[in-house]
């Protein structure tokens, strides 16, 4: 459920992707059965062009990755995890419905 500007990653690779990456990485949690996880993907779609080498956004699906979530506390999808410099800085839970919120919630971090 990627598209070109926006990659998967894994609980094996979540740290060269995520943890360890010189750009913030917005990070989509999400699953295949999830109705708003789907609504989500063309606003992140969209984002990812409006931010260009600025932002590197990633896709992780909870069900074959449950590790990441677990670490991260995630109960409920879609969530949006936001690290900057190997740290997470900010978590989104729920579709946001409007692409500018999930601007504004980049925005202060970046």
């Amino acid at each position: 459920m990627a598209s070109a500007n926006i990659s998967n990653t894994t609980d094996k690779d979540f740290e060269n992707d995520v943890l360890k990456s010189s750009t913030p990485v917005l990070v989509d949690l999400w699953a295949t059965w999830c109705g708003p996880c789907k609504a989500i993907a063309p606003l992140l779609d969209s984002l990812s062009g409006d931010y260009g080498d600025r932002l590197k956004i990633v896709k992780l699906d909870i069900d074959t990755n449950p590790q990441t979530p677990s670490n991260y506390g995630v109960t409920s999808i879609p969530t949006l995890l936001l690290f900057k410099g190997g740290e997470l800085v900010d978590k989104m839970i729920g579709n946001p419905g409007r692409k500018s919120r999930i601007a504004d919630f980049v925005d202060k971090h970046i």
